[in-house]
């Protein structure tokens, strides 16, 4: 696993530092504040209502239907 920083402009997310990685990665993009010309500002992001967020992983969260019986593992601790 890697972190790198970088700055997204809306099209391009742009390292910081030169990435010296070869081949291809799943990456998970994660945005912690906004940046202006003179550099990061000190602006909190606006929140999304709640009512906004309720049910956005909707299908996209599952539970195997075992996820409450014990582990095999765990049997001689129990």
């Amino acid at each position: 696993m890697y972190a790198i920083k970088a700055i997204y402009d809306g099209e391009n997310i742009k390292p910081e530092k030169p990435i010296s990685v070869k081949g291809q990665y799943k990456v998970v993009v994660t945005f912690l504040e906004p940046v202006h010309e003179e550099g990061i500002t000190s602006e909190p992001i606006k929140k999304r209502p709640r009512s906004e967020l309720r049910g956005f992983l909707k299908g996209k969260v599952w539970m195997s239907d075992d996820f409450d019986e014990p582990l095999e593992e765990m049997k001689e601790y129990m």
